[in-house]
């Protein structure tokens, strides 16, 4: 092998609405928005430590955005990891009225075990936030 992979940099996921979607990552995960040119036409971003999420509408044009073989909105599973425990993730989705799929559970994840709760974005991807605290 000649190179190897060091990180992720960013991930595109594909939504209905990015206004819509925007607006949820803000409030619910607390992902800083940004809007940034891409030849001609602005694009969408959610910044969250050294990551970036772009937001990809699914009726793009693919001749300027260059994409999947297909797009649609809602086929995302995403796993973020949190500093505080499943609890308090519990307690904060409940005040957003964010409804939980399931959790807290017990998990593997890169880094070994940890505590994880999920709940869908508005597009209906499948979110996962996990912590490695007492998991």
């Amino acid at each position: 092998m000649r190179f190897t992979i060091d990180r992720f940099d960013h991930v595109v996921l594909h939504c209905r609405d990015v206004e819509i979607t925007a607006a949820w990552y803000q409030r619910v995960l607390g992902m800083e928005r940004e809007t940034f040119d891409a030849g001609r036409e602005h694009r969408t971003a959610l910044k969250f430590g050294g990551q970036k999420i772009n937001l990809r509408p699914v009726d793009a044009d693919t001749r300027s955005w260059i994409t999947s073989a297909v797009v649609p909105a809602g086929s995302g599973d995403l796993c973020f990891v949190t500093a505080v425990g499943a609890h308090d993730v519990i307690d904060h989705l409940h005040d957003c009225g964010i409804t939980i799929v399931e959790g807290p559970v017990a998990r593997t994840g890169a880094l070994g075990p940890m505590r994880s709760v999920y709940c869908r974005d508005p597009d209906g991807n499948l979110i996962e936030i996990a912590s490695y605290l007492a998991a």
